[in-house]
């Protein structure tokens, strides 16, 4: 479940404090939790990392739970973050990834859900991705509009990535 503390901290703070149990999420002052340690969204998650560092590592950098300043009183940490090219030196994202991927919770709420896809694509993600390990469906956001993968196939096409949701979903 998300829940968040009540007291407002300032963005240093939040950078330099150890959470024992999980990274939080940053918003606007408030630390956020984040829901962790379920099996079918480990599975989902390793499913597409794997899948991107078989087909593209040469082109890409993809890793898991980075955190991602997407505005000045933001992080947001995507459970997997694309960038293209090479592993950036910053131990924080701060350039637009070419793609977010956030797997759903059973508990995941909409709005908490489009604020997440908002910010990644106000900060100029190109592609969010969007898979429900629960309904084995799967959805790309970008900034054009959003749409269901029917064919099965989650796809960053400017960047001619493409990742079938049989390999996610085994």
């Amino acid at each position: 479940m998300t829940m968040s503390v009540d007291t407002l901290v300032s963005v240093d703070e939040y950078l330099h404090t150890c959470f024992p149990d999980g990274d939080r999420v940053y918003v606007d002052g408030r630390i956020v939790e984040r829901n962790l340690g379920e099996v079918d969204h480990s599975d989902v998650q390793s499913g597409i990392l794997h899948d991107l560092r078989t087909h593209y590592r040469k082109r890409i950098c993809a890793g898991v739970e980075v955190r991602v300043q997407v505005r000045k009183t933001r992080f947001r940490i995507p459970d997997v973050t694309v960038m293209a090219g090479s592993k950036p030196t910053e131990p924080i994202i701060r350039k637009p990834p070419l793609v977010a991927v956030e797997v759903l919770f059973a508990e995941d709420r909409a709005r908490d859900l489009q604020e997440k896809i908002d910010d990644y694509l106000g900060f100029g993600v190109k592609y969010v991705w969007v898979a429900n390990p629960y309904t084995r469906r799967a959805y790309v956001h970008t900034s054009t509009g959003s749409r269901e993968a029917k064919d099965g196939v989650l796809h960053a096409d400017r960047a001619k990535i493409d990742v079938p949701l049989s390999e996610i979903f085994s």
